[in-house]
């Protein structure tokens, strides 16, 4: 059994914000794979279902971001799972618009919802960063992370969500580097990335 956690912040007001990217990438792979209803527990929302014959449970805290690890823990503890076993989709300011890597442990990056499940649970976990650009001083990043997307990005945004959905199985058997890959030329291939970018892993 696998954790997959989207981190973003709860209610109609921030549903579209940049900060929530990682909510609507869990809830595309729930909606593409067929997982069962949202229900509420662990301090969040989860969502149930298989992928590549792997029990996956999808959690979606909403305790706001600077809380998340406490429902990543209450849920990993329920489910007996190591740190090992869980995903976290996040938003990246240091990843151009529709670029994606995948790491496991490292920095946190002042990522307050990072610093929260690195807190309760240990930093060994996988981070799918999904970028979504810098607004260039860091006196704007608290403003750019907590807008809305525009409505010119949600092309690339619904096209990169859709993208880890559909490879979303490859990260079962800890297939990293091909699924970052497969991502990026999804993204290549509606011409969001330039062709001559180097590949996403």
């Amino acid at each position: 059994m696998l954790l997959f956690v989207g981190l973003g912040n709860p209610g109609a007001k921030y549903a579209r914000n940049r900060h929530n990217i990682g909510f609507m990438a869990v809830d595309e792979i729930s909606r593409r794979h067929r997982f069962s209803p949202w229900r509420r527990r662990f301090q969040g929302e989860t969502s149930e279902g298989t992928l590549d014959s792997e029990k996956v449970i999808l959690l979606k805290p909403t305790t706001y971001m600077n809380e998340s690890g406490r429902a990543v823990q209450e849920a990993a503890s329920f489910f007996k799972l190591g740190v090992g076993d869980v995903t976290v989709f996040q938003d990246e300011l240091e990843l151009p618009p529709g670029k994606l890597r995948v790491k496991v442990g490292g920095g946190i990056a002042g990522h307050n919802g990072l610093r929260s499940i690195s807190a309760h649970l240990g930093n060994d976990y996988r981070r799918v960063r999904l970028g979504i650009g810098h607004p260039g001083v860091k006196e704007l990043v608290h403003g750019h992370v907590l807008s809305d997307f525009a409505k010119a990005d949600m092309p690339w945004v619904e096209a990169l969500c859709e993208a880890v959905a559909d490879n979303a199985e490859l990260l079962t058997g800890k297939r990293d580097s091909t699924f970052a890959n497969k991502v990026h030329l999804a993204l290549q291939a509606k011409g969001f990335l330039d062709k001559g970018d180097a590949g996403a892993a």
